[in-house]
């Protein structure tokens, strides 16, 4: 009954982990606790110049790279996420859930190019 129960919740110890590891799921975490809901795809609360930047990153993803390329991209979606996820703390700080969950909604932009970037960057 002791193994049972401790494997219970070893797998809940794990999904905690897994969603505090990140902080797109760890903010969209915290806005749930506060019973706010995420932002979902058909909202258009994204302002233009933002939808511009991500097309033209998916643009440049599409197109056949060199490395080099590759590694700007990379450098680029990386400190834009580390950028974003300075902006979501501090907007949880103030306790603007509105701001937090505006700027988690394009952190999620640049998770999901960063997902592409890593199955462009695979070997078939």
């Amino acid at each position: 009954e002791e193994q049972c129960f401790s494997e219970q919740h070893s797998s809940l110890i794990n999904k905690a982990y897994q969603t505090l590891l990140n902080p797109l799921s760890r903010g969209l975490y915290l806005l749930e606790l506060k019973g706010v809901e995420p932002a979902r795809e058909t909202d258009s609360d994204a302002d233009s110049a933002f939808l511009m930047e991500i097309m033209e990153i998916n643009e440049e993803l599409a197109e056949p790279k060199d490395e080099d390329s590759l590694q700007e991209i990379e450098t680029l979606i990386k400190v834009k996420r580390e950028e974003l996820t300075e902006e979501v703390t501090a907007a949880f700080e103030r306790d603007d859930l509105q701001e937090a969950k505006k700027l988690l909604t394009k952190l999620k932009y640049f998770a999901n190019l960063e997902d592409k970037l890593k199955k462009k960057k695979m070997p078939s």
